[in-house]
């Protein structure tokens, strides 16, 4: 996805100035009006907000992380030496809140992250984070059913489930 690249590049590039501006949660920057134009007309303010989960993320880093798997296989990996993901309270009741949500959950998606952040682990794939959001209310998708699922599988399954794509298809039929 090219707001990921660009992202990225800013991070390699060691534009700091722009991804300070991106971590300002009022999107009236120049950096965000940037990302914006990645999603076009349909999906700008969702990339807007994307750009900052990832400035969030990336604040004092000097390489750039694609991330990997799901929101909710990055949730599996929050937590301590007390447990991650299901075994850890904290990190199952930011999930529920999270899947819980009717709208795009922006807040408990920057405590999400934030979270990872602080616990050194790695992100969620960025691009299909921007996939699963652009789809978040189609109610074939069932974003939010299927990151609770990446999130409860057991961690033999899980290393599987994260080679899969992001996008999953309609099994109903």
């Amino acid at each position: 996805m090219a707001l990921t690249a660009w992202l990225t590049t800013l991070i390699r590039n060691r534009e700091y100035g722009t991804l300070a501006e991106l971590r300002r949660a009022k999107g009236d920057t120049n950096a965000h009006i940037r990302a914006g134009w990645y999603g076009g007309d349909d999906h700008r303010d969702l990339f807007e907000r994307m750009a900052f989960l990832f400035a969030i993320y990336h604040q004092g880093r000097s390489t750039p992380s694609y991330g990997h798997g799901s929101l909710g296989a990055a949730a599996r990996r929050i937590g301590d030496g007390t447990g991650r993901g299901p075994d850890n309270p904290g990190a199952q009741r930011l999930l529920n809140r999270v899947v819980a949500s009717r709208h795009i959950p922006w807040r408990h998606l920057q405590h999400t992250v934030t979270r990872l952040r602080s616990c050194e682990q790695p992100p969620p794939s960025w691009t299909g984070l921007a996939e699963d959001l652009i789809n978040w209310n189609d109610r074939k998708a069932r974003i939010a059913y299927w990151w609770s699922v990446e999130f409860h599988t057991p961690p033999a399954q899980g290393r599987e489930a994260q080679n899969q794509p992001t996008t999953r298809k309609d099994t109903s039929s």
